[in-house]
């Protein structure tokens, strides 16, 4: 039995300290039952995908969902945890247990409450993702530093190329209701250190690292033989994980061979090529990351992805449009839910949903969620079953 999605839900992305991770988690879930129409009781299995590493106290917090709705009491319900693919890891969960005939409803839930810790307590606990035995050392903007200056020594200076993605970015959150930053950015802010634009690790900046957020998504998937019974679905035509190595130096960041691998396996699966798509949202942790998918999803030889960004080929009006949310970048970075957020985001725009985001004509959505230095790398293709 293959998975579709049947329903949806997505709070606001940003610094929202009036509410707590429970509810986060219960306005996620609520809007995704409502959107599918089912409740509690029609459920099969839940699964909630939160990263955490110490950001708040709830480390076993699975069944805080189950009482949005008493349906729900004595449901299966699991908490996944892959670093920055954390909700991708939920939503392939529930994929597996539909296929293999187990479940025929589930209730996928990612969230992350961050904003409650300071920068340095964040900067920590994203780096508990990283290989502690031999590089606690360095934080994740290092390590991205680390990709910014391998690319540089393989092909040239990213930084022009990194800057148009920042406010390519940035411009389609204005559209996005639902993301942290909906302010657009001029490219000589975004090019110039400054006060306002430190460096955080040369050569990153503060415009080329996505956003600490709070926020929530949900999906509601269903097993392919209960179509007849929703009024709209979204199937998927790929979906593929591959991880790597965990140590930084047992990888080449030019290469950046899991995303590579688990975006050619996803075509494959599909029986398409990059051209066939219609968008694509990726994860942009930090700028030198997204111009590294421009290549890995081989819309550009290896060294021409600067040219091809500068050019303008993945901005909205491009052969590709890339994170037409705003990404991690604008949108928003609350680490378990942006797996689920990236395939709420390329459900409805397949569905013609999307409203002020939504691309004409959309058919064909693919979504890349990285956990890691291309760790753990998610890639799925989303296609309309029913509108």
């Amino acid at each position: 039995m293959e998975p579709i999605i049947v329903g949806w839900g997505h709070t606001p992305f940003g610094r929202l300290d009036q509410l707590s991770l429970e509810d986060l988690i219960h306005a996620a879930a609520k809007e995704a039952l409502t959107s599918a129409g089912v409740e509690g009781k029609d459920v099969d299995a839940v699964w909630l995908g939160h990263f955490n590493s110490g950001l708040v106290r709830d480390s076993f917090c699975s069944s805080m969902v189950l009482s949005i709705d008493p349906g729900l009491r004595y449901k299966p319900a699991v908490r996944c945890e892959n670093a920055c693919a954390t909700g991708s890891a939920a939503v392939y969960g529930a994929i597996d247990a539909i296929r293999s005939g187990r479940v025929k409803v589930a209730l996928v839930v990612g969230v992350e409450k961050m904003t409650g810790a300071d920068t340095a307590a964040v900067t920590l606990a994203l780096g508990n993702a990283g290989y502690l035995k031999n590089e606690a050392s360095y934080s994740f903007p290092d390590i991205f530093a680390r990709y910014a200056i391998a690319y540089e020594k393989a092909f040239g200076d990213p930084t022009e190329a990194m800057a148009h993605i920042a406010v390519k970015n940035h411009l389609n959150a204005v559209r996005n209701p639902l993301a942290h930053m909906r302010r657009t950015l001029d490219l000589s802010y975004c090019l110039a250190p400054s006060t306002k634009n430190p460096v955080i690790s040369a050569p990153l900046k503060v415009t080329d690292c996505s956003l600490i957020s709070d926020g929530a998504a949900a999906l509601v998937l269903v097993a392919h033989e209960m179509l007849a019974d929703f009024p709209k679905a979204a199937g998927f035509k790929a979906y593929q994980q591959v991880n790597d190595y965990l140590p930084m130096s047992a990888k080449d960041p030019v290469a950046f061979e899991g995303p590579r691998r688990a975006i050619d396996q996803a075509y494959r699966q599909a029986g398409i090529t990059v051209g066939d798509l219609s968008l694509v949202e990726v994860h942009d942790c930090f700028t030198i990351a997204e111009l590294l998918m421009v290549e890995a999803l081989q819309l550009a030889r290896p060294g021409e992805g600067r040219k091809a960004v500068i050019d303008g080929v993945t901005s909205r009006d491009g052969r590709l449009p890339m994170n037409l949310s705003g990404g991690l970048k604008a949108k928003g970075h609350p680490v378990g839910a942006t797996g689920v957020s990236m395939h709420v985001m390329a459900a409805r725009q397949v569905l013609g949903m999307a409203g002020e985001m939504q691309l004409p004509g959309a058919s064909l959505a693919m979504t890349v969620n990285m956990g890691g230095d291309a760790v753990s790398t998610y890639a799925s293709i989303l296609e309309p079953i029913k509108t």
